[in-house]
């Protein structure tokens, strides 16, 4: 599928009563999504282990 696609049956799957925020919200969460799986892609990837070992020094 296309972005628009994409979008475009996303934003058909919110309920009739949804607001401008709701689509944005949805737009922005598709966008996000979309952007992370391109950094997998690119092999921009932090380990687990690394993340929880920053995450316990942290707190």
């Amino acid at each position: 599928m296309t972005t628009k696609e994409i979008a475009v049956k996303s934003i058909a799957e919110l309920p009739d009563s949804a607001t401008w925020r709701d689509i944005e919200e949805r737009i922005q969460f598709l966008s996000a999504i979309d952007k992370g799986l391109d950094e997998i892609r690119q092999g921009k990837l932090v380990p687990h282990e690394e993340v929880r070992a920053s995450l316990e020094n942290q707190y």
